[in-house]
């Protein structure tokens, strides 16, 4: 039966983020939750109900029967069976909220839906971007379990100092760890297929490296903190997650921060995640087009797919970074930074198109990523709209 994630509540809340890709794409815990509920639902079929410029990326919905699903949650063991049970016509409710309904999407309408039950567990949601590093830690701990269960990890080299359980480590084949300290007590540390951390570094779970990523030397890493696959991190982070392919490779201080893919930080750059006067912090919001509280003393940044930063950048507390922003004029750059800005600085240029294909093309080049026709269509249409 083919999955079918809806977008329809939260695509425009989790802005900047979800420009360039659907909810059900976003990086949370190991997993995006669109391979979560994969892994959940033994699942391969896999398709996307979200903004029409988006479509040609992400696979349509075919015309046939489905489990429509709103994928943005930690679901419990008896909500995962009441999915699992639901039958043609039948709904979930969450919050007076849908999450999930069997329907056929050759004739898709709601109006198919003949029977919906409210679940009566609190889950944990997230409906913001700054709620995924607020709850990480959760979603760190549910795929820990849902990844490594009934598998055995590699050794950890006896070059590395240990503290806590070995059953909240988890390391995959082909990873290298020498001559770092690694502490469970506080989380558990997932360490993805031929990852590397390399001599010297710290770290304090819950923490994951993704697949081909790197620690760099003396990294210090706090959690809760995901890295994403093919990344590159260095010096000090806190709390941050990253959804894969971005680079922040040297010394500076990035805390309680969700970036996207392709971003590069240059040496030396720094966020405040804290307010001088220890007020919650306010986040640019794209639905309402207004800075809102989000309730928290701790939020860095929040950064759209493709940005950079130059060397010695500082950032200041809640900031918000388009999709393809280039930082580098001296000085800290407004709370909000548009897409495409060159330079950073309100009212600046925008950094041509023909360029930002240019630019990305060498980046995901050295990779081995292609930049494809539709990634240029999605490009355009957030320069054309937004």
């Amino acid at each position: 039966m083919q999955l079918v994630f809806s977008d329809a509540q939260y695509w425009e809340d989790f802005l900047p983020l979800t420009f360039t890709r659907p909810v059900a794409a976003m990086r949370c815990g190991i997993l995006t939750f669109s391979e979560r509920w994969q892994k959940i639902l033994g699942n391969n079929e896999v398709s996307y109900f979200t903004e029409n410029y988006l479509q040609n990326k992400f696979k349509n919905p075919e015309d046939t029967e489905s489990l429509f699903l709103v994928s943005n949650f930690l679901p419990t063991e008896s909500v995962i069976q009441q999915i699992k049970d639901l039958k043609q016509g039948e709904a979930l409710v969450y919050e007076d909220e849908l999450v999930a309904a069997r329907i056929n999407m050759k004739d898709f309408s709601l109006h198919q839906i003949e029977k919906m039950t409210d679940i009566k567990e609190k889950l944990i949601f997230f409906k913001k971007p700054a709620d995924l590093f607020t709850y990480n830690h959760y979603a760190i701990d549910f795929d820990f379990e849902l990844l490594t269960k009934g598998r055995t990890s590699q050794e950890l080299s006896s070059t590395n100092g240990f503290l806590g359980d070995k059953k909240d480590l988890f390391i995959e084949e082909g990873a290298q760890i020498e001559f770092s300290t690694l502490n469970t007590k506080t989380g558990k540390i997932y360490i993805g297929k031929n990852a590397e951390v390399m001599e010297g570094c710290n770290l304090r779970g819950p923490i994951t490296l993704g697949d081909d990523s790197k620690f760099n030397l003396g990294s210090k890493i706090y959690g809760a903190t995901t890295i994403g696959p093919h990344c590159k991190v260095g010096g000090e982070v806190n709390n941050i997650i990253i959804f894969g392919y971005t680079s922040k490779g040297h010394e500076g201080f990035i805390g309680n921060s969700v970036i996207g893919e392709w971003c590069n930080f240059g040496a030396d750059t720094n966020s405040s995640n804290l307010k001088n006067n220890y007020s919650h912090v306010k986040l640019w919001n794209y639905r309402t087009k207004a800075f809102e509280d989000t309730g928290l003393q701790f939020a860095g940044l929040i950064v759209g797919d493709h940005s950079k930063t130059a060397i010695n950048t500082q950032l200041n507390t809640g900031t918000v970074i388009g999709v393809a922003s280039n930082i580098f004029k001296p000085g800290f750059p407004p709370n909000l930074v548009e897409n495409f800005s060159w330079g950073g600085l309100k009212d600046d240029e925008r950094f041509k198109l023909d360029k930002v294909y240019e630019v990305a093309e060498r980046a995901m080049g050295r990779r081995k990523v292609s930049l494809t026709d539709d990634d240029k269509a999605i490009l355009k249409h957030i320069f054309d709209t937004y």
